[in-house]
């Protein structure tokens, strides 16, 4: 059973979110790196979709994601450069938002621990200041992210069958 997320504070300028899923780690890695499978889950809240997924997954390659919200069409894009990879259990890289509302470039690291064909999912985001990480815990982020692993979860057991 898998288990609901989990976000804390922790320190002055970190977030950390952990949230397990019942699938082994691999299948889990390729849903945070493959951009047709990031598209079909990381869409934060109902009514958005992303319509730019950009992966060069290797150690100085770069990502891009634009999501949109569909009643309005209005664009929210984040991008970022990759500093450590070690599939299927670490992901390091940068993150900036295209307006900047997290207070400048943030630190994020993604650890994949598998357990029993369970996976633990831990991303710790390292922001530039306090006052950014206080503005991101404020912000609906929980609730999109919190969106974007139910509709993971979802597609797991359809990967799952695939790799069989």
């Amino acid at each position: 059973m898998t288990q609901a997320l989990t976000i804390t504070a922790d320190g002055e300028r970190c977030i950390v979110m952990t949230r397990s899923f019942d699938a082994p780690s691999q299948l889990v890695f390729d849903a945070f790196t493959k951009p047709e499978l990031v598209k079909r889950w990381l869409k934060g809240p109902d009514g958005w979709e992303m319509p730019v997924c950009e992966i060069d997954l290797r150690v100085g390659g770069r990502f891009r994601y634009v999501w949109r919200r569909n009643s309005d069409g209005v664009d929210m894009g984040m991008g970022g450069t990759y500093r450590e990879i070690e599939a299927p259990r670490r992901i390091a890289h940068t993150e900036l938002f295209d307006q900047d509302w997290t207070g400048g470039e943030a630190d994020v690291t993604t650890s994949f621990a598998e357990t029993a064909g369970k996976t633990t999912v831990t991303t710790a985001i390292l922001y530039s200041s306090a006052a950014a990480r206080d503005a991101v815990l404020k912000s609906p982020m929980e609730s999109g992210v919190a969106a974007s692993y139910d509709r993971l979860e979802k597609i797991l057991p359809e990967l799952k069958k695939r790799a069989a």
